[in-house]
């Protein structure tokens, strides 16, 4: 039997500084998802720390707490989860001297 997947394009080139949330995706289906984070710009000694957060509903968050990423510069980072529930999303920071970071960020889920 082949597997059900799909890949969502959460962030598109998107721009942040300080703290901000991904728009929340909708997972129930899912058995196991692995987010992928790419910076294409980070102003100098600007990093990038971010953490899953599950929830019920779509409404209420909280940590998922399997663990965090963190990149400095440009680059791209993975991290897989399983036992997730309903809906995903990713709270990230800026971290480092003030300044920004511009990002990809895909959410790969699979049945």
């Amino acid at each position: 039997m082949l597997r059900r997947s799909f890949t969502a394009v959460l962030e598109k080139g998107s721009t942040f500084t300080g703290e901000f949330c991904t728009e929340p995706y909708e997972t129930g289906w899912a058995r196991e998802a692995r987010w992928f984070v790419r910076v294409l710009r980070a102003d100098e000694g600007v990093g990038l720390h971010l953490v899953p957060q599950v929830s019920p509903d779509g409404a209420e968050w909280c940590d998922e707490g399997s663990g965090s990423l963190r990149l400095q510069g440009v680059g791209l980072v993975s991290m897989p989860l399983v036992n997730f529930g309903s809906w995903l999303r990713l709270r990230g920071t800026t971290t480092g001297r003030a300044g920004s970071v511009t990002v990809l960020i895909y959410l790969a889920l699979k049945e």
